[in-house]
């Protein structure tokens, strides 16, 4: 399935997404003419009533962190807006209102109607947003490092992290709109990390991607006693890639993400933009 129809999501509290992440998403998204929707949510911070009994003016603090989100947002989408309209992207801005626990709710029922979302990924707090999406948007996601320093980012250097998994196969399909563009692509199997069933299957997997005309690398490397986020990085870093394919695991329990250790390694700290599909 082509690439359509983008969701970039950005965050107004309890820091602003920085700028330079517009301009990273929007130069990611035009090679692909995509429609291309921002949203961003005016939160109202919950405050329990016995947290800050005896405090005066807390109806002054919650409206004064309500105003901070407010304006936060509406300056993210008008920057996005001037970045799409400079790109030549069709756009639009979507302004939300809710409380700062809805938030990752909220942005999933908006991801499950895109062909992909867009994730910034902050490294001074929690990825929550970007959990909730990867595994109840069912979509794929396109987790983007907000501490890169570039302003403009490419897709020509695909690293695919194939370990013949569900997860794994879901994630090559949805990133071939991706690898039909790319200039380079890395089948890349870590061995003695895990056991894999299928040998073969980077080889049967590069046939299938022949076919979409994609020519592709097919290496296996030692995990070496490493852990695989830390061979995954290693790999990013001495081919100079700019994408990273991989499934993602884990599941939910009462709002806690229990992820992978090979997930929570990548999205805790991206190295560089990484499509997950769950």
């Amino acid at each position: 399935m082509a690439i359509k129809d983008v969701l970039l999501t950005l965050t107004s509290y309890p820091e602003p997404t920085p700028v330079s992440v517009i301009d990273r998403a929007v130069s990611l998204i035009s090679p692909f003419a995509a429609h291309i929707a921002a949203i961003s949510c005016e939160v109202h911070v919950q405050i329990p009533g016995t947290f800050l009994s005896g405090v005066g003016n807390v109806g002054s603090i919650v409206a004064s962190e309500a105003h901070k989100s407010r304006k936060n947002a509406q300056d993210l989408l008008a920057t996005f807006e001037a970045a799409s309209t400079k790109s030549g992207l069709l756009h639009e801005i979507i302004l939300e209102r809710c409380q700062t626990s809805e938030v990752p709710d909220l942005l999933v029922d908006y991801a499950r109607l895109r062909d992909l979302t867009i994730v910034p990924v902050p490294e001074s707090y929690d990825q929550w947003y970007a959990e909730a999406i990867i595994f109840g948007s069912g979509r794929p996601t396109l987790v983007l490092p907000e501490a890169t320093a570039s302003k403009e980012a490419e897709l020509n250097r695909v690293i695919v992290a194939w370990d013949f998994s569900r997860a794994a196969a879901r994630a090559v399909s949805d990133a071939i709109p991706i690898m039909e563009k790319a200039r380079e692509v890395f089948i890349l199997t870590v061995t003695n990390e895990k056991a894999i069933s299928n040998r073969r299957s980077s080889s049967e997997l590069a046939k299938n991607l022949s076919r979409h005309g994609i020519d592709v690398v097919v290496e296996e490397v030692d995990a070496a006693g490493r852990a695989i986020g830390d061979v995954l990085a290693s790999q990013i870093a001495s081919r100079r890639a700019d994408l990273l394919v991989m499934g993602a695991y884990g599941h939910s329990r009462l709002r806690e993400f229990i992820l992978g250790g090979a997930t929570r390694s990548i999205l805790t700290r991206p190295p560089i933009p990484v499509l997950l599909s769950h």
